[in-house]
């Protein structure tokens, strides 16, 4: 058995999970403690990074010591402590990654410096088993990708991503154009369920037959539902906002799961992972498992709490590596707001 801490702090939750790895590679989920500073950003209509890495520090001992009793363990009991060293806000990163080293000093423990969006894959092990070779789909405030994942350790082969705005930073905003709250996602996904998706045809951005096959962009979709908007209240008439968040929330599903069905099919992989805070939307939920399932693919997607950024899925991927006898990091980790996806463990 190996006991990983993992922390993340990329953005606005502080997360602190502990995993379990059986000998077998079976992993088991023993904790999975939030903070989430998402309250104190509302008034701001964003993260604010400054407050956000402030909130980390508030959050991180209270955290840490939260997880540790509900897993029913001491510091000692730990064999491991991971970290997401990047990608994220340098400042809230920083955070994370001096705890994390203190802890791994502390309890003389290996440290794993790993990748956000491999961690944000890695987490559905924690539910549903070891994963086999994937086309992963991730969708958050930040990123919009489409990865081929042979092994959890690497290495992930980047497909497609956002040119422009990421599908969560979309919701953000068009929820603002709506005089709907921060974080925008939950409150589209909820106002949707009383609208006609079919109401008001929005486009689908880099759909057409010259377009790149497996990016994203969301920009042209989000002003497209500003001007529709406001010709609405120049007009003087009120906005449907039901109608809108459904017909909007159809146009970004209806592209993200087009294109991982056809990815998926491209590169003969037979399972398909929805991952990322994104992932949390029942519409797009729901539209990946038909459209999976009518092309003979496996879904497979986290319960909706483990979709948001959380500790479970940075233990998680630490276990994995710990287990497969990847070498640690070094107590140099940096720290890296920028780093790439192709690497997933961040060595020093």
């Amino acid at each position: 058995m190996t006991i990983v801490l993992g922390i993340e702090t990329s953005c606005d939750e502080t997360g602190v999970g502990i995993v379990r790895m059986s000998d077998a590679g079976v992993a088991e989920l023993l904790a999975n403690e939030i903070a989430s500073s998402v309250e104190e950003h509302a008034r701001f209509g964003g993260v604010v990074p400054e407050v956000a890495s402030r909130a980390h520090l508030q959050a991180m001992v209270p955290a840490v010591h939260r997880a540790l009793e509900t897993a029913g363990l001491k510091g000692a009991d730990v064999d491991a402590v991971a970290v997401t060293a990047g990608p994220g806000l340098a400042g809230a990163l920083l955070v994370g990654v001096a705890a994390a080293k203190a802890y791994a000093a502390a309890w003389e423990v290996p440290l794993f410096g790993v990748n956000h969006l491999a961690a944000h894959v890695a987490v559905d092990t924690v539910q549903h088993g070891p994963l086999p070779p994937a086309l992963a789909l991730l969708v958050s405030g930040g990123h919009s990708s489409l990865l081929a994942v042979p092994d959890l350790a690497g290495p992930v082969t980047p497909l497609g991503a956002t040119i422009d705005d990421a599908a969560g930073e979309a919701f953000d905003k068009v929820a603002r154009l709506l005089g709907l709250p921060f974080p925008g996602g939950p409150w589209i996904d909820k106002a949707a369920r009383d609208g006609d998706p079919a109401a008001i045809h929005f486009p689908r951005g880099l759909t057409g037959p010259r377009d790149a096959k497996y990016d994203f962009s969301f920009s042209g979709l989000k002003t497209a539902v500003a001007r529709h908007v406001e010709a609405l209240e120049r007009a003087g008439t009120p906005i449907p906002v039901a109608d809108v968040a459904a017909s909007f929330q159809e146009a970004v599903t209806d592209v993200l799961t087009m294109k991982t069905v056809k990815a998926a099919q491209e590169y003969g992989m037979d399972t398909v992972l929805l991952g990322g805070g994104v992932a949390a939307n029942s519409r797009l939920r729901e539209m990946a498992e038909e459209r999976c399932t009518a092309a003979g693919l496996r879904l497979r997607v986290p319960r909706p709490v483990l979709c948001t950024d959380n500790g479970a899925m940075v233990a998680a991927l630490g276990a994995h590596l710990a287990h497969t006898g990847a070498t640690p990091s070094e107590l140099d980790l940096p720290a890296n707001s920028s780093l790439q996806v192709t690497e997933v463990l961040v060595r020093g």
